[in-house]
């Protein structure tokens, strides 16, 4: 059995000083209890793109609303779940924060946060995303020292043909006609590291 997702890493302040870009994580509780901090991400849709998926993942898990930049790269791994074998396909963008307001309301995050950017690597609780964020500071020194024509193009993406066979439960999905302010960022109510 395959799935697919996509998911993003959200920086507030990106065309700023590194020391002042902050990236939004989320935590989830694991089975023995830890608090591990990673990316959000979810499944691709019937009819989204990597990207759309991404964005909306984003919003979903965050509260945050973000523009995809860059291809970070793709993380695949294997799993067992109600005894299937499943190998899963993650693809992260790198992304822009637009607005909107850090809040953990979606049933399967305890907790977001906004972490500075120097951080990542001791915050993230997987190698792969380490390795990701690292893609991520090449990237943004290259849109600091060349501009955004200069990073790479996004890989093309079709949408979602057919549904996966996933479970997931949302208890809240953001309104996605609403607007975000732009330049304000806040905690929210998430608690954060």
């Amino acid at each position: 059995m395959h799935e697919t997702s996509a998911g993003g890493l959200v920086i507030d302040g990106i065309d700023g000083p590194k020391g002042e870009q902050v990236a939004a994580l989320i935590g989830r509780i694991d089975r023995r209890g830890r608090m591990l901090w990673s990316l959000p991400k979810g499944h691709i849709e019937m009819g989204e793109t990597a990207e759309q998926t991404a964005i909306r993942e984003v919003a979903e898990e965050t509260g945050i609303q973000g523009s995809v930049l860059a291809a970070l790269g793709s993380i695949d791994y294997w799993f067992v779940t109600e005894g299937r074998r499943v190998h899963k396909t993650v693809h992260h963008y790198l992304m822009r924060f637009l607005g909107g307001e850090l809040c953990d309301e979606d049933v399967e995050v305890t907790e977001v946060a906004w972490v500075p950017l120097t951080e990542l690597p001791s915050r993230l609780a997987y190698a792969d995303e380490r390795r990701l964020a690292e893609v991520a500071h090449e990237l943004i020194d290259t849109l600091h020292t060349h501009g955004p024509d200069a990073l790479p193009p996004l890989p093309r993406t079709t949408p979602r043909r057919r549904g996966q066979t996933h479970s997931h439960t949302r208890k809240h999905r953001p309104d996605p006609t609403a607007q975000p302010q732009p330049g304000r960022r806040t905690n929210g109510c998430g608690q954060g590291p």
